[in-house]
């Protein structure tokens, strides 16, 4: 069943009232799980120089793309190679994607990928709105080497003629902490406010030029015990090309994902044990891909 578009809050970056957007952080990840980040910093020249990249790389031949098939988290995934409603009898999703990971090995420098200024920012808001220091989530290790990856991706704009749905992708919650996603402005995108009513009501999220699209994963509502909401989303097709970029933030992966004690209470005691960060997402990734 369909809904109008939803209008997502809107948070700015470079607010000087920390405080009051940390409230307006927290109301959006409680009502919805996801929000428009704006004044986030990221250069509009540098997104459009990396879409490009991206539509040159899709544009090749399968078999030069095959040759960089995805192996740990980094490279190729061509079309139907995923399926992220597991549940769901439909054929794998209709998008191919080029995944980006951190630098791996003890001796790689771990300053070549420094985080910005605006990004540790987010996450200090975050924290702020979850009622703990600013810097809970860097003394607890999670922003220490985080496991974070850039995704590109790329949903082909034919319609197919077929007795089964097609999804560009499946409907499904993100298993992280954090998503950021940048589009090329086509639509397609739809959340499902609430993913356990029938049926299902999904509401189209618009484009808003210039700002990220900023979402819960499922590792933040367990943080949370389920406080802040991951909210089920999906992308249809349109009958138009569609590129996007999503940066996933992941904690290191031995960071203990365990209920914040601003979150539980006598009356509303932890849903979840204690797991580490990358055990967690291990077992959710081995049932998505098609075999």
């Amino acid at each position: 069943m369909m809904r109008e578009s939803i209008q997502l809050p809107i948070i700015d970056l470079t607010s000087p009232h920390p405080i009051s957007t940390a409230r307006a952080i927290r109301q959006a990840c409680v009502d919805v799980g996801f929000f428009y980040l704006i004044n986030h910093g990221v250069d509009e020249k540098l997104f459009k120089k990396v879409l490009e990249q991206s539509k040159k790389f899709f544009s090749l031949p399968l078999e030069d793309k095959m040759k960089l098939v995805r192996r740990n988290h980094r490279g190729y995934t061509p079309l139907y190679a995923e399926k992220l409603d597991t549940s769901s009898t439909t054929q794998g999703d209709s998008k191919e994607s080029f995944y980006i990971g951190s630098l791996e090995g003890k001796s790689v420098v771990s300053n070549l990928n420094q985080w910005p200024e605006e990004g540790i920012r987010l996450i200090s808001l975050i924290a702020l709105a979850l009622d703990l220091d600013k810097d809970f989530f860097h003394k607890a290790g999670a922003c220490d080497s985080p496991n974070g990856f850039l995704r590109l991706l790329h949903y082909p704009g034919e319609l197919q003629l077929s007795e089964q749905v097609v999804y560009g992708a499946s409907a499904h919650s993100d298993y992280g902490m954090l998503t950021l996603l940048a589009t090329d402005g086509v639509g397609g995108l739809q959340v499902c406010r609430e993913k356990f009513n029938r049926p299902q009501i999904w509401e189209d999220v618009r484009h808003l030029s210039g700002a990220f699209i900023v979402n819960i994963g499922d590792m933040m509502e367990r943080w949370t015990n389920c406080l802040f909401r991951s909210t089920l989303h999906r992308v249809m097709p349109t009958g138009q090309e569609r590129y996007s970029m999503a940066f996933f933030l992941d904690p290191n992966p031995d960071c203990v994902v365990e209920c914040l004690k601003s979150c539980c209470s006598d009356s509303s005691p932890p849903r979840f044990p204690p797991i580490r960060a990358g055990e967690y997402l291990e077992e959710r990734l081995k049932v998505t891909y098609v075999s």
